[in-house]
């Protein structure tokens, strides 16, 4: 079986590969008319989105493509085929998101950036620091890498609430309501953290009349996707005092253009799509699981449906 590897650290995923897997001819190359080559030969592709988008996009026609990111916008462009197996990286983001979220909650209980400002101005700051204990979180978006979060936020004592496509029971949150509930719930919690993909229903989610529903102590997380936020409507809440703070990961373009007002917005940190960085061992780990799967013609772990769009 011939694999082709559309990857930045190519060398590093193709020798974990071999390792992994030595019957396979594992195909890369740094040189993007080499990989182009090479792509005209191989049924299973495994990368990163972009790359395995610019190779589609030259005419090359893929069995099964093995997205080494949660998401895959770039291969939904318009254009694009579809007539291929798509699956994204699944059971590999939960505990470095789950560390990201984590990291940013007790920095707002623990008032750090608040402690920076006070010793750059040499002030002894001994206000107390708070605890998650009792908070209530909400977490929009409830799938593989939201149950993940969820499961390490439980033993902080915090209350879990959960937003998915439509109400369900669902360990280990007390209540999972569907989308239309979003309003309601994020005036009664003190953390909204949104782990949404980009699909049309999810766009310009978080917009004035949302952002005017938060307690004015909640601190919103947005990890999801750019699109859902309405940027401009983020910025104006944070200025009236609709919501204590934001710290935002991914934004509509990225890097972020110079003239944004997110760069100066009061009360908003941003990140710069850092939260949760692929582990190639673990990447290789889950491909060669299902590489294994798909020649015994079993399900694939993280299938898309190009329709729903995850």
């Amino acid at each position: 079986m011939r694999v082709l590897i559309a990857e930045h650290d190519h060398p590093l995923y193709a020798r974990l590969l071999r390792e992994a897997a030595p019957d396979l001819e594992v195909m890369t190359s740094g040189d993007s008319a080499e990989l182009s080559r090479l792509a005209a030969d191989c049924p299973v592709w495994l990368g990163q989105p972009d790359l395995l988008a610019t190779l589609l996009r030259q005419g090359h026609q893929p069995q099964w493509l093995q997205s080494t990111w949660a998401g895959f916008t770039p291969l939904l462009a318009e254009g694009l085929p579809r007539n291929y197996r798509l699956t994204r990286a699944v059971g590999i983001f939960g505990q470095v998101m789950a560390e990201y979220v984590l990291t940013y909650m007790l920095g707002h209980e623990r008032e750090v950036l608040a402690r920076l400002v006070s010793q750059v101005e040499r002030k002894w700051d001994n206000r107390m620091g708070q605890s998650l204990a009792g908070r209530k979180v909400l977490i929009v978006g409830t799938g593989d890498i939201g149950r993940s979060v969820a499961q390490f936020l439980q033993p902080f004592g915090v209350e879990l609430y959960g937003i998915a496509s439509e109400a369900r029971e669902q360990a280990p949150f007390i209540e999972v309501a569907g989308l239309e509930e979003l309003p309601r719930l994020v005036g009664e919690v003190d953390y909204v953290v949104n782990l949404l993909p980009n699909t049309p229903n999810t766009h310009d989610l978080y917009n004035a009349a949302l952002f005017k529903q938060f307690k004015p102590t909640g601190l919103f997380i947005n990890v999801g996707r750019g699109v859902a936020v309405v940027d401009a409507d983020l910025v104006e809440a944070l200025k009236e005092g609709h919501l204590a703070g934001a710290v935002i990961d991914v934004c509509r373009q990225e890097p972020l253009p110079q003239r944004h007002p997110f760069w100066t917005a009061w009360g908003l940190l941003l990140t710069g799509h850092s939260s949760a960085p692929t582990s190639p061992g673990m990447m290789v780990q889950l491909f060669v699981e299902n590489l294994r799967a798909y020649q015994a013609q079993e399900a694939l772990r993280g299938e898309v449906s190009f329709e729903r769009g995850y």
